[in-house]
């Protein structure tokens, strides 16, 4: 027996734990040692609760751990597990404090092998990336007013009857045009892009709807597809993507000119609704009629001002009058002094001019002698002149070397032109012109021959 005068003053007893904080330090100690990791097994004792929340076993061959998805996380999975499953879950490992069992908290499932969809879905949005397909610069902007909308989906889709309600709700004026395609399964990719090309060949919408409803990534993996997001690309008219659910991303969702989150919200992204259309109408009807009234206003009170300095149009008229009367009374004073006097001046200066006005008669007849002389002597002059020029042209004419040629004369002339005189500027193989009296003619040397030799 040991009683407390026995025990040693300096000696602490270690901590004792409750069972709450051991389990809690257990899982925290679990959680910082393992990460958030993917596992892959087999669903067994699946059970949805009330709350929402999602409990079962991940088991495989050799051994299996307890797992739960909460509501927050288990609403955004795409699909609800079943009995025997494959599936993969991205979890983090922990512990359940109340009971003390070790477990696993999902972030996220996904069925086996979608890893390897979803590596693939990388690789191709990287590829397609680096190509451009996804650059921001090559979307094409929505039409602010739509009168057709198309769809590209399959005709039994419950995402069809969604677009066309949301479309006949907010705009039953736009015409629909299906191109149907079905939307998943064996060729199903083929089928979507030769709908899209169909649309963008016809060219008969203004906008082209491009989706379907919520599934998990196998199903939507028609919209993964390269031959899609090419064909959404080479579209004619701008795409609008409505895949899946909200967390749904596709391929083609990168290649349209606008992702929307549902089919619903495509269609409410491709039509403007018709009030809005209608109350805007109403709002610019509005701003145009106070506008007139606002112009019609101002143009009464400008024409009210107007008719209070408007005089009377015959008032004006005898005003002028008057005024014309004047100026002319005025003109005529102007002009006839002036002319008065200058009668006068003129008047006297005639008297002035007769008084010293020479006899032109004697001058006449002296001008008419002189002027018969001057043409005596012209004539003369020029008979003497006609007769040199002609002796100048008889002489003339006998130098003339046109006569010499028609005697039988020649003038040679090498290929610059020059004439020759004599054999010396003259050589072997030179091309010679020869003028004669009626043309010339061009000759080739074969020898000189010097008038010496």
């Amino acid at each position: 027996m040991f009683s407390n005068d026995d025990a040693d003053p300096a000696y602490t007893a270690p901590p004792v734990l409750s069972v709450t904080a051991l389990n809690q330090q257990v899982a925290r100690l679990l959680e910082r040692s393992f990460p958030l990791v993917w596992i892959g097994g087999e669903i067994s004792n699946f059970t949805r609760a009330a709350s929402g929340h999602w409990y079962f076993t991940l088991k495989d061959d050799a051994a299996q751990v307890r797992a739960v998805m909460f509501r927050g996380r288990a609403q955004y999975a795409g699909f609800t597990p079943r009995e025997g499953d494959k599936v993969e879950v991205r979890a983090l490992v922990t512990l359940y404090g109340a009971r003390g069992d070790y477990q696993i908290n999902v972030e996220a499932i996904r069925r086996a092998g979608v890893g390897a969809l979803y590596e693939a879905f990388l690789r191709l949005k990287e590829k397609l990336t680096a190509q451009g397909l996804f650059d921001q610069e090559r979307k094409r902007p929505l039409p602010l007013f739509a009168r057709s909308v198309g769809i590209v989906t399959s005709p039994q889709a419950a995402a069809l009857r969604d677009v066309l309600t949301a479309l006949k709700r907010r705009a039953p004026h736009v015409r629909i045009v299906l191109y149907p395609a079905p939307v998943q399964g064996q060729g199903a990719a083929e089928k979507i892009a030769d709908a899209i090309q169909t649309a963008s060949r016809r060219a008969e919408v203004d906008v082209l709807i491009v989706g379907r409803g919520g599934g998990s990534i196998e199903d939507l993996w028609s919209f993964n597809e390269e031959v899609v997001a090419r064909a959404i690309v080479g579209a004619s008219m701008p795409v609008i993507s409505g895949v899946g659910h909200e967390t749904d991303f596709t391929i083609a969702d990168f290649a349209a000119d606008l992702r929307a989150a549902t089919p619903t919200a495509a269609a409410e992204l491709a039509v403007t609704p018709r009030a809005d259309w209608l109350n805007s109408l109403s709002a610019d009807a509005g701003d145009l009629r106070r506008a007139m009234e606002r112009v019609l206003g101002d143009a009464g009170q400008n024409l009210d001002n107007l008719s209070r300095r408007l005089l009377s149009p015959s008032s004006q008229i005898e005003h002028q009058r008057l005024k014309l009367l004047g100026m002319a009374s005025t003109l005529t004073h102007a002009v006839r002094g002036p002319l008065n006097r200058q009668s006068v001046t003129l008047a006297q200066l005639q008297q002035r001019w007769a008084r010293h006005r020479p006899d032109s008669r004697a001058m006449r007849t002296q001008l008419a002698s002189e002027q018969r002389h001057l043409v005596a002597s012209m004539a003369g002059q020029l008979r003497a002149r006609r007769e040199a020029m002609a002796a100048l042209a008889a002489q003339l004419e006998l130098l003339n070397p046109q006569r010499t040629l028609e005697r039988g004369y020649a003038i040679v002339s090498n290929a610059k032109g020059k004439v020759l005189h004599a054999p010396g500027q003259i050589k072997p193989r030179d091309v010679l012109r020869v003028r004669l009296a009626e043309g010339s003619v061009e000759i080739g040397v074969s020898g000189v021959q010097d008038v010496l030799d």
